[in-house]
């Protein structure tokens, strides 16, 4: 199959991108990793007037690691963040997120900052960003923004980004002491997308008391589901915690819808076993920490 005609631009700068955003608005899709977009474009799923494609910009495939967060640049590649262990050893979440997105193929091309911005509810990187409070820098000529995660997913493919912006970097927050996150799926195959998955974030203090429990749910609603467990776990040491109230608090709060894949009721079902294994694991961490 073919894409459907559109004109193609490639921008030498980051100045001449956001001109040219700003000046085909909303006629114009962005074209960085493209693991999605191609698809898109030969399926006729999307029929863009014009196609920026942003590969030749330099600063956007940074990775500024500080004790803060991560900040990864545009054209910072799946498989470039996965093998940091800069970035592993300040947000070991993206790491062992990285690691089930589709295929080392797709992983060395695809990036992390497009995949927000397609904002799939059923990718792992939209959950992680939404789990860890963190937020997806746009710009346009003139002016900057930085939008947080719990604003940027507005719905299935769907984002905050308006036309003439354009995804320069996200921000993903360092965890404090004390914590420990997990990542679980279930796919009928490894690399095919998650019928169900669960990102845990689970914070103790000193005398290893579950502080915070929280999870976020993939494939299991419109947008990334974040769900606090903290009052259903208990405030006891994370050994004594009570992780199947936590995951039945889950089971209780998701609202998963049947297709071809799965029937909602057993992406109900995942979501609970896979919550608890999840928060097991990152406060097993958090207690090592």
């Amino acid at each position: 199959m073919k894409p459907p005609p559109f004109d193609y631009h490639a921008p030498r700068s980051l100045g001449e991108a956001l001109d040219t955003l700003a000046e085909v608005g909303e006629h114009g899709k962005v074209l960085a990793g493209g693991q999605s977009l191609i698809p898109m474009l030969n399926m006729r799923l999307a029929a863009p007037g014009h196609l920026v494609d942003i590969n030749r910009l330099p600063g956007l495939a940074d990775l500024d690691v500080e004790p803060g967060g991560v900040r990864v640049g545009a054209l910072a590649r799946h498989a470039q963040v996965e093998r940091s262990e800069r970035v592993a050893a300040v947000q070991p979440l993206l790491r062992r997120a990285l690691r089930l997105v589709a295929h080392p193929v797709i992983r060395n091309r695809g990036t992390v900052v497009g995949s927000l911005a397609h904002a799939d509810p059923a990718a792992e990187l939209p959950a992680v960003l939404a789990l860890l409070g963190g937020s997806v820098r746009l710009a346009r000529p003139g002016a900057v923004r930085d939008v947080p995660a719990a604003a940027f997913f507005t719905g299935p493919l769907e984002s905050a980004i308006e036309p003439g912006e354009l995804a320069v970097s996200a921000f993903f927050p360092a965890l404090p002491p004390r914590s420990g996150t997990a990542f679980r799926e279930v796919a009928r195959r490894h690399g095919d997308y998650a019928l169900a998955g669960i990102a845990a974030l689970v914070g103790l203090d000193d005398d290893l008391r579950v502080t915070g429990a929280a999870v976020a749910c993939v494939s299991l609603g419109p947008v990334p589901v974040i769900v606090d467990v903290t009052e259903a776990a208990g405030h006891r040491p994370a050994a004594a915690a009570d992780w199947a109230a936590a995951a039945q608090a889950v089971w209780e709060r998701v609202e998963p819808e049947a297709d071809i894949h799965a029937t909602a009721a057993y992406r109900r079902h995942l979501a609970g076993v896979l919550a608890e294994q999840a928060l097991r694991d990152a406060a097993r961490e958090a207690a090592d920490a």
